[in-house]
């Protein structure tokens, strides 16, 4: 499995959507250097306050553009790095992804995937419905996520827009995804 590196984004702020960026530099162990989720323990906000001593799991976060795609076929005006994301790819099943998969971004940064965004209600702020698009039913009638994946950063190194993504399977059996 491969796919591309579209865009990457961050924000110093805690703001909901990030400006993209000619490249942005991946730090072992901390996520996304000058993005305001940049820490060992969880930095968003909501989580903060709960858990402050937690591990952050969501040091650099994932969107496929084919969500975009999809968004945008039905009447939302997203791009990258609107809806939250560092990282926006094309041509792999993110979601699809068991635990623990690795990605290897470009020629030296490694993330481990930890598991999915929870929709929130920040996306229905940005756009009117958008948290409710990133939610759907599979088949057998299980939520579906859509709102992209969370990872760790287990080797650093800058990541730009055209790196190839390579996968790297953890070792069977595979878990699937869950909410972090």
């Amino acid at each position: 499995m491969s796919g591309i590196v579209t865009a990457v984004s961050r924000s110093r702020r805690h703001s909901f959507s990030k400006p993209n960026e000619l490249f942005i530099r991946l730090v072992a162990g901390l996520g996304v250097e000058g993005d305001a989720h940049l820490g060992e323990t969880v930095k968003h906000r909501s989580r903060v306050r709960f858990t402050p001593h937690a591990p952050n799991l969501r040091q650099v976060h994932l969107i496929h553009e084919e969500l975009h795609d999809e968004l945008r076929a039905a009447g939302f005006d997203v791009s990258a790095g609107e809806m939250g994301e560092n990282v926006t790819t094309r041509g792999l099943d993110l979601l699809g992804l068991p635990a623990g998969a690795r990605l290897h971004l470009g020629d030296a940064a490694v993330v481990q995937v930890t598991g999915l965004r929870n929709p929130c209600v920040q996306l229905d702020r940005f756009q009117p419905g958008l948290m409710a698009a990133c939610l759907g039913r599979a088949a057998d009638g299980s939520l579906v996520r859509k709102a992209g994946i969370m990872s760790i950063v287990l080797t650093g190194g800058d990541v730009r827009p055209g790196d190839p993504i390579r996968v790297e399977l953890p070792p069977e059996p595979h878990h699937p995804l869950g909410v972090v």
